[in-house]
């Protein structure tokens, strides 16, 4: 039966630090797989997405089709990447037996979630500066409304980290673990607009794209580059809160219960 996990006592050292300080470290002892590659990656996409598409697709009236890739080659990367963290963490402590150790040192399940989510949105925007710094070889691309990406980059970060924890919590096995991100993250990634305006649909599929959430993601971080979008902005930043807050909760109910953290 799954019982609450340990409270920190008042008073008492957190693990809080250490924790956050393992998972970024994790990520950047192998910095190479974990960012150089998604870069390369996206390098891909751009060069052939870009080539093909450059002169058959209008987008927002005057901007080129190679600089709206961009923002969504980086959005995409950046959630990939924050859901990884986490989920392949955990799923790695749970395979070789260490998982309960977590619940040794004195932190309280809300420490436990920040330092699990603050570590995949540092990596989740690592990834998403590099995308952006090697893509001004193509094109220059300045942001124009910087509050607006960052607020963007950092809420849906924070969206696929908390999605990774959930994920890594309650997979037992890689493959529970790989369903979960070929079934769900990406089909949901790659169709919400990486690649295309959502003008561009038939009406059925506009309909469709805007039950997607990681479709306003994307609207709303190419908002900050271009100050145009498919839809309002503010709509886009009320889906995402929405979306951060009840994730951070059922997450956070999860860790309270030390939901299979035992087993």
């Amino acid at each position: 039966m799954n019982s609450p996990i340990l409270q920190a006592r008042p008073g008492s050292g957190s693990g809080f630090p250490t924790l956050l300080g393992k998972e970024l470290l994790r990520f950047w002892k192998v910095s190479f797989q974990t960012i150089a590659a998604p870069v390369i990656t996206a390098l891909l996409y751009l060069v052939i997405f870009a080539q093909v598409l450059q002169d058959h697709v209008q987008v927002y009236g005057s901007v080129p089709y190679t600089a709206f890739l961009i923002p969504g080659l980086m959005m995409m990367s950046m959630l990939q990447n924050a859901f990884a963290n986490p989920s392949s963490s955990l799923i790695q402590s749970r395979v070789t037996g260490n998982l309960v150790f977590m619940l040794l040192p004195p932190m309280t399940h809300r420490e436990i979630f920040s330092a699990y989510v603050l570590a995949a949105i540092v990596r989740g925007i690592a990834v998403g500066c590099c995308v952006w710094l090697v893509s001004l070889y193509f094109v220059a691309l300045p942001v124009k409304e910087p509050l607006w990406a960052i607020t963007f980059a950092v809420l849906s970060c924070g969206i696929m980290a908390i999605m990774g924890l959930i994920a890594g919590l309650t997979s037992e096995k890689f493959d529970q673990l790989a369903a979960f991100q070929n079934f769900l993250i990406m089909p949901a990634t790659f169709l919400s607009g990486v690649f295309y305006s959502v003008h561009t649909l038939p009406p059925f599929w506009q309909h469709v794209t805007h039950w997607n959430p990681i479709f306003y993601t994307i609207d709303g971080f190419r908002y900050g580059f271009f100050g145009v979008a498919d839809v309002s902005p503010w709509h886009s930043m009320a889906v995402v809160a929405g979306v951060f807050a009840a994730l951070s909760l059922f997450a956070l109910r999860l860790l309270a219960s030390g939901y299979k953290l035992r087993t």
